[in-house]
């Protein structure tokens, strides 16, 4: 493939810079167009000259005035004129479709979300094979009757939500705890592929309380730890003044 060739200046349409701006007095608001920014060779004969747009609602936006004219005249066309966004212009938000816009902890009731057919964390549920030992474990662990389970990427991408979220070893809670959960009898081990890094609480003194939780998390309601009892207070006993007389 040929480089692309540079395109020659044209000093008819660089000096056409009054007719630029004389073509944007008639769509832009009076004192808001600024100074000349310079222009732009866009083809032979064609190019753009921009300025500045003084309006308090586009700042960083541009004038653009394409302008063009005919082989061997000296005649200068405007051919469109537009506001553009420049460096540090205010944009609108890039568009989302509304199928993608539901966000996690948007969903409420009566709310469904759209079903995405190639989802990467799902894959094929397993068949009945007619064993019935077979059978019976791959219903627990591998998902029988249903059509899609998580695939190995939405189980490690799950994973690592929980991990790195407030039930995981890093949350303030479990920073401070005295013993992790693995070693608490509220925790319920997991059954499949992450019973070894997660289980669930079942304490309701705990913040984590039917929420999923790493080993290593923690809180302060561990089943075995305890806070250090006070000392006594000793209390003195009463003194009476039998000499004392009460008035009432």
């Amino acid at each position: 493939m040929a480089p692309a060739t540079a395109v020659r200046p044209d000093a008819t349409l660089r000096g056409a810079v009054d007719v630029a701006r004389e073509a944007l007095t008639g769509i832009a608001e009076p004192g808001t167009v600024g100074d000349h920014l310079g222009m732009e060779m866009v083809d032979e004969r064609l190019a753009t000259h921009y300025f500045a747009c003084d309006a308090a609602a586009y700042r960083g936006w541009r004038w653009a005035v394409s302008v063009a004219r005919v082989a061997r005249s000296k005649t200068v066309t405007v051919c469109e004129t537009d506001l553009v966004p420049g460096e540090g212009a205010l944009l609108s938000p890039e568009w989302l479709p509304y199928a993608s816009r539901l966000a996690p902890g948007d969903l409420g009731p009566g709310d469904v979300t759209p079903y995405v057919d190639a989802d990467p964390h799902l894959e094929a549920g397993w068949e009945a094979t007619g064993d019935e030992d077979v059978d019976a474990a791959a219903q627990w662990e591998l998902g029988l009757g249903r059509v899609r389970v998580l695939s190995a990427e939405g189980r490690e991408v799950a994973a690592q939500r929980w991990y790195d979220g407030d039930n995981g070893p890093a949350a303030p809670v479990a920073v401070k705890a005295p013993m992790p959960c693995s070693s608490c009898g509220y925790f319920l081990p997991m059954a499949g592929a992450l019973r070894t890094v997660f289980g669930v609480c079942a304490n309701e003194w705990s913040p984590s309380d039917g929420k999923v939780v790493s080993l290593d998390h923690g809180c302060g309601a561990h089943s075995e730890a305890d806070v250090e009892a006070p000392p006594a207070e000793r209390v003195s006993a009463p003194i009476l003044d039998d000499n004392a007389l009460d008035v009432s």
